[in-house]
């Protein structure tokens, strides 16, 4: 089964034991694909996925619950021609619940939306927020981009270093988080460039001793590899990173006097709260794994 969904950076294929009667939902967590789940019993719709029968042969007839059956139609994912057809012939319909779809003998792709699902409410900002201006007043586009710039290339450069050190340790899981994290850190360095274009911003780019705490702010509180750091522990300190990176731009916008500045910090701050986010439900995710795992 090949999973796709814009929440990852790429599809990624599966393949289940034969004769394992997991849910779609398990073998997603068991290989950390990303769908949104809350409840994981089909009573909150949160883990929606359209499935896409990749093979020739005819769907596996299945007889629908009524509770997976009256959850999509309350999400408006099912017509009343699919439901004629569960209720009559056992076919499924497209869109499913992945804690309540059985994986089974046939080639699938599974597609979910991922950050469609997260929250809209901005994170709470700290009492720093107010007074927070790195320094000095960023007075035109250019000097703006060389500071984001300058916080996305330091962003990247510390998760990777922290990926190098957690996997000497062998640490290898949460190498491969700070790996990812790593990347999305270029990914934004990368539009920042993209935004300055030809224009040489390099004189812009301001040097540790602008920032409060002399270093810009993403970065997380740990520096070296610890190999009985938790998954959860490493996502909460990454959060903690995101959440000052948030609150920088949300102050350029919020302070300046220059509309152009104030338009591209908002373009920041909109996606690195879409980032807290992120971390925010995998780190609920890994919180309700730990709790289940302890009640089983």
């Amino acid at each position: 089964m090949t999973f796709r969904s814009p929440a990852m950076a790429k599809d990624i294929t599966l393949y289940a034991v034969a004769g394992d009667r997991g849910t779609l939902l398990t073998l997603a967590k068991d290989h950390k694909i990303p769908i949104p789940f809350d409840c994981g019993d089909g009573e909150c719709g949160s883990c929606l996925v359209e499935v896409e029968l990749l093979s020739t042969n005819k769907p596996y007839g299945i007889a629908l619950t009524e509770k997976e059956k009256e959850m999509l139609r309350q999400l408006g994912k099912i017509t009343p021609a699919e439901i004629e057809n569960a209720e009559t012939n056992d076919m499924p319909p497209r869109h499913r619940l992945a804690c309540q779809y059985f994986v089974r003998n046939e080639d699938i792709a599974v597609i979910f939306p991922g950050d469609e699902t997260l929250p809209k409410a901005r994170p709470a900002l700290s009492t720093a927020v107010k007074t927070y201006k790195g320094g000095l007043e960023i007075a035109s586009v250019e000097e703006f981009l060389g500071y984001a710039i300058k916080v996305e290339e330091d962003a990247a450069i510390h998760f990777e270093e922290l990926s190098a050190e957690m996997a000497k340790v062998g640490n290898t899981e949460i190498a491969e988080l700070f790996a990812k994290l790593g990347e999305y850190s270029r990914l934004h360095l990368a539009e920042a460039k993209a935004r300055a274009g030809s224009t040489d911003v390099t004189c812009y780019i301001p040097g540790d001793h602008v920032w409060p705490t002399l270093e810009t702010p993403e970065r997380t509180a740990l520096w070296a590899g610890d190999p009985a750091l938790s998954r959860l522990d490493a996502l909460k300190a990454a959060l903690q990173g995101e959440k000052l990176g948030f609150e920088f731009y949300l102050t350029v916008a919020g302070h300046t006097k220059n509309a152009d500045i104030a338009e591209l910090a908002n373009e920041f701050v909109k996606e690195e709260s879409e980032h807290v986010a992120i971390l925010e439900r995998w780190i609920e995710r890994e919180e309700a794994a730990r709790k289940a795992a302890a009640q089983a």
